[in-house]
């Protein structure tokens, strides 16, 4: 496992231990993998799914623990 996140890749600063997950924006998606596993699998969002799921965690109609 890598110590640095590699460039374009970014997590929350909420982040604290090592179950956490790592975002990066493109111009047509956001690509979102496993802190813990960088080599693993990648999910792929089109920018309008993700910013829907990002508004139903702030209106809390999504549970986040």
């Amino acid at each position: 496992m890598h110590d640095e996140i590699e460039p374009g890749w970014r997590k929350s600063s909420r982040s604290s231990g090592g179950n956490c997950v790592e975002v990066r924006e493109t111009d047509d998606e956001v690509l979102v993998r496993d802190s813990k596993d960088r080599e693993g699998p990648v999910l792929h969002f089109d920018r309008e799914a993700w910013r829907a799921f990002i508004e139903d965690l702030k209106a809390g109609d999504i549970f986040a623990d």
